[in-house]
């Protein structure tokens, strides 16, 4: 049974990571109750030092986050927590609450940090965005893109050109994110579709998990 070690005022830190990116969102400190209570309502629940109270987060910006996993280190004396986040985790609005490089070279971009890019230029449409003029032509356009890409991929693919190919990729998989926020198609469930089969024999033929 393993035995978690509060410090002398009570309180554990928690390290909070997106369950679907890994990205980590932010560091807050639960005690006892607010431990119990994200257990129980799988809803994470964090105790406020400034204001001496238990917090859930949500409860007034509606970004919960759902309880996926917890861990514990070897000490026991600091968890980690997984969580599917229904809205940004800071309070400022932003995806994180680590955003501001003290040191080192940002991390390449992430195809979630694209789509939300992508989404962004539908939701507010810029001036001289080649991504906003897609949603401005509509579904038939973006279609045809993601026609014309799949074609320069297999061409590049078929005359062995490994950078071309790469090249020709990236630029799918940017026409295929603009066509699931045209249709309102979230990261998330692909990733569940893919989740949800598994290879059955030596053709990788796909099916879903009975």
């Amino acid at each position: 049974m393993i035995e978690l070690k509060f410090d002398k005022q009570g309180l554990i830190p928690v390290i909070v990571q997106d369950f679907e990116t890994n990205e980590v969102l932010t560091l807050a400190y639960m005690n006892q109750e607010s431990y119990e209570l994200t257990l129980k309502d799988q809803l994470m629940t964090f105790y406020s030092r400034s204001r001496q109270e238990l917090w859930r987060k949500g409860e007034t910006s509606g970004n919960y986050q759902h309880l996926v996993s917890l861990k514990v280190d070897c000490d026991q004396d600091a968890l980690v927590a997984k969580v599917k986040k229904d809205g940004p985790a800071c309070h400022t609005g932003t995806e994180s609450c680590f955003n501001d490089l003290l040191f080192g070279a940002e991390q390449a971009a992430t195809i979630d940090a694209l789509y939300e890019l992508v989404k962004g230029r539908k939701e507010k449409p810029q001036a001289g965005s080649y991504t906003s003029y897609l949603f401005e032509k509509g579904l038939e356009k973006i279609l045809k893109k993601v026609g014309e890409e799949s074609t320069e991929v297999v061409i590049g693919a078929m005359k062995e050109d490994r950078s071309e190919t790469v090249f020709e990729i990236s630029d799918l998989v940017y026409h295929v994110l603009v066509l699931m926020v045209e249709m309102g198609i979230d990261l998330t469930e692909v990733r569940q579709e893919l989740a949800n089969r598994h290879v059955v024999d030596k053709k990788v033929k796909q099916e879903r998990m009975q």
